[in-house]
Formats: C-alpha cells, structure tokens, sequence
C-alpha cells in the first residue's frame, strides 16, 4: 500500500470515529432551530447557533475524554491531588481540568504515532524503523502537554511576582486610609485588573471567599497555595502572625513591600551581571568568524595571489 493511501485511511478512520461520538439530533437542538428560523434577530440567531455548537462539541469532550484518562489517571488520591494543584498554579480551575489534560495526553500520543508510521512508511523504513519513529513521536505527544503545563506555571508564577510589590503598595495605602483589610484586598484586586490581571484574579476569589464566610486566614492561605509563589506564601505567613499578635497590619505590609522590592532589584541586577556570560556563545559563534572573515580576509586573498604568481615564476 503507498503512503497516500493509508494515510487516506486513517483520515477516513478518524472522521468515523468522530462522526460515530457526536450526539444525535435531540429535542433540544431541533427547538433552537426552529426559533433560529423564527422571526428573531440576527444576532439572537448567531447566539442560538454558537451555543448549539458548544454544546455539541462539549458532549463529545465528555463522551472521549473518560475513555481517553483510563490510560493516563493517576494511581491514588495523593497523585491526583499534586495534578490538580500544579493546574490551579496554571490558572486551570476548572472541574474538568485534570480529565481534560489527561486526555489531551492520550489523545495527543496517538496522533503522533499514527503520524510516526505514517513517515516511516513513506520513507520506505522496515519494522524496526516504524516502532522507532513510531516510539518516539509517542512519547513527545505523550510529555507534550506535561512541558506545556510546566511553562504555564512557570510564566504565571512570574506574573504573580511581578506584580506583588505593587500590590503590596497599594495594600498600605488603602489599609493607612481607613480600609479594612477584607475591603483593602477587595479595592486591590479591582485596581489591578488592568496592569496585573493574573494576580487582580486571585485577589477577586480571595474577596469572594472571605464574602461566602470563609476565615481570612484559611481564605489566604487558599491564594498562596493557588499561585504556588514563595513570596505570596511569605506574605500570607506575615498577616497572620500580625492578626494573631495584634500587631500593625499596615507595618507588616509595608515592610514585606520593601524587601519585595529589594529583592526584585537583586533579581534584575542578576540577571544583568549574567548578561555578559549569555553573549559569550553567540559572539564566538557568530560575530567572531564575520569579523575575523572581514579583517583577516583581504591578507588572506592578497597571500594566495602572491602564492600563485611566485608558482608561474
């Protein structure tokens, strides 16, 4: 069988399957039709129609993703938990969230095994290449959304760092003014919706949660454990222990504002000292050879023209 042909194959496999999983025509759906062909607006009509399809493409997500997780689910409670927290890290809340990226895993593994036999075969290769290539885009597809998954905490941790001194100021100034701290929180996280969306967010459910009746602490040490950031982790420790001891809240933000600060200071001189280091690889692969090609060039044109003269003498 040519390559062409298989690959139609399993084209025409996988539209099957997919045409197999989507849900039936049911009562619901012919009822959006009907009012969509009724006399209503355009755009009532185009909200009927997107939310037909969302709805289609979520029952299909339901019906593929328990059988795509059977594989992939974690062996006990404890494993699954450590998933859960690292998606929240991400900023994946949802409670679908772990069944969905282990799905995606699943799913993605085999997509690129059928896409590893299918190059195998077209280059011709024997059985030991087909499980080679096929081995091994499995196993890319299969990590693939594990580093997906880690760069996204990484770059919301980032996020979350960047913006905490600010938030920090503006904790001071409203809690100096006369705020509470459940209202200074709440102001903050209205404030920073614009700048420092990621952690306006986390400020906003940590409001919510204190507003449903949850203990500030409990409701702090919640943000610290969504955002996963030493720094938060810290702050969190700090409110409380000046809430428990009766200290001044204000003096304790302030402080931690200031060494935040500091240490983002640090940070950046750091990483301007290693700047140097970095430019050493890209000048000696790169800059170098053009300008040792641009000086030493003309010498070394010059030296092989007398070379050839002196040989016709």
């Amino acid at each position: 069988m040519s390559p062409l042909v298989i690959v139609l194959l399993v084209v025409i496999s996988v539209a099957l399957i997919a045409y197999a999983l989507m849900p039936r025509k049911t009562e619901d759906q012919e009822a959006i039709l009907r009012r969509m062909t009724g006399k209503r607006s355009t755009e009532q009509a185009d909200l009927l129609r997107k939310e037909a399809k969302e709805s289609v493409t979520k029952k299909m997500v339901q019906k593929v993703a328990p059988i795509a997780t059977r594989p992939v689910m974690p062996k006990n409670a404890e494993e699954m938990s450590r998933l859960n927290v690292k998606l929240a890290n991400a900023g994946l809340r949802r409670e679908n969230a772990a069944t969905h990226f282990l799905a995606s895993k699943t799913i993605l593994g085999i997509i690129c095994a059928i896409v590893g036999v299918v190059y195998a075969l077209s280059r011709g290769g024997d059985s030991q290449q087909i499980a080679t290539w096929t081995i091994v885009l499995a196993a890319l597809g299969f990590m693939g959304p594990n580093v997906w998954l880690s760069m996204a905490v990484n770059s919301r941790r980032d996020q979350v760092r960047k913006g905490l001194p600010d938030s920090l100021d503006l904790l001071v100034i409203s809690v100096e003014a006369g705020l509470a701290l459940d209202a200074a929180i709440q102001r903050v996280g209205d404030e920073l919706k614009n700048v420092h969306p990621t952690l306006s967010e986390e400020f906003q459910i940590t409001s919510l949660e204190a507003q449903m009746g949850i203990p500030r602490a409990e409701s702090l040490n919640n943000m610290a454990g969504r955002t996963g950031v030493p720094e938060v982790r810290s702050l969190v420790s700090i409110v409380n222990q000046a809430e428990r001891f009766g200290t001044s809240i204000a003096h304790a933000l302030r402080n931690q504002a200031d060494a935040l600060r500091v240490k983002r200071r640090q940070e950046a001189e750091e990483r301007a000292q290693k700047t140097t280091v970095k430019l050493m690889m890209p000048l000696i692969m790169f800059i170098f050879p053009a300008i040792f090609v641009v000086l030493a060039g003309p010498a070394v044109l010059r030296l092989i023209d007398t070379m050839s003269n002196s040989s016709n003498l």
